[in-house]
């Protein structure tokens, strides 16, 4: 095993929605779930909501692999994927590249690092697609609720899949629930077999929402951009908005346009905040 200190990492974020980017491109990297849970640990790490690891790709200018700060491994992640679209523009000196995830192929235009647009493709629907643990045939509108059964604190999420599950409440006021509390409850809840990331969402006018999310394996964030794909897809859905719309989240706005082909087109920045090493012990298991 390599001396850890030669292993150079970048902190970015979309929104707030933090990253420790790691680039294993030239030289393979192997992380354990406890090595990422050691980097993200914002007391004794280096902190953040999931860590990336670029590695190289055959189909597109990159591949990313997507680390929860708990150590599981997810397949999609929106944020993300415009930081390292803006990686992978600089490096080429190409405003269009492409980024190749465990869910699929995504491409993205880079005009500037405060406009970064990615293809997200085609949500999925249906409830196998989910995936949820029984036959939903509505998936606008489940069978869930948090609190007593004639008077359900949250209830009948709208659920859709966009590289990763999502459930979405309707709420008037996204700051009026105790999200902290109902998050893991309800992303933990039976019906959803790879868990779910949980989100509320509130109508402000036929274009633009606000949410709030908890997201699987990494808690509270200030933003989620598959959260805000999925939220807008659930809306246009129930005919609580249009396709375009603007998503209001903690950490800032993103612009979400449900294509005619069906594609999901998520716009917003990305930011590089430092760069830095790894201190020696902190990938201890971890094999480069």
């Amino acid at each position: 095993m390599s001396d850890a200190t030669s292993i150079p990492f970048r902190k970015m974020n979309g929104l707030g929605n933090d990253f420790v980017v790691l680039d294993a491109r030239a030289r393979p990297l192997v992380l354990a779930a406890d090595d990422a849970q050691r980097i993200g640990d914002r007391k004794n790490g280096v902190g953040c909501d999931q860590i990336i690891v670029m590695e190289p790709s055959r189909k597109a200018d990159v591949f990313m692999r997507i680390f929860n700060a708990d150590g599981s491994e997810v397949s999609a992640c929106g944020n993300a994927t415009r930081c390292i679209a803006l990686l992978a523009a600089e490096e080429s000196g190409r405003s269009e590249v492409s980024v190749e995830t465990s869910a699929g192929l995504l491409t993205a235009k880079v005009d500037s690092a405060d406009s970064i647009t990615i293809d997200m493709g085609r949500p999925r629907l249906a409830w196998n697609d989910i995936p949820l643990a029984e036959p939903f045939e509505d998936t606008t509108g489940i069978e869930l609720q948090i609190g007593p059964i004639d008077a359900p604190v949250l209830h009948t999420p709208s659920v859709v899949n966009v590289g990763n599950p999502h459930a979405i409440f309707w709420v008037d006021d996204v700051d009026a629930y105790d999200l902290g509390r109902f998050g893991p409850l309800l992303e933990n809840h039976p019906i959803f077999p790879e868990r779910a990331n949980i989100s509320l969402a509130a109508i402000i006018s036929p274009d633009s929402l606000k949410l709030r999310t908890w997201e699987r394996g990494a808690g509270l964030t200030r933003a989620c951009g598959t959260a805000a794909c999925a939220s807008a897809v659930a809306a246009a859905r129930k005919g609580l908005t249009g396709r375009q719309v603007r998503v209001e989240l903690p950490g800032g706005t993103l612009f979400i346009n449900w294509a005619e082909n069906d594609h999901i087109l998520m716009r917003g920045p990305a930011e590089l905040e430092f760069e830095g090493t790894l201190a020696p012990d902190t990938l201890s298991r971890a094999t480069v």
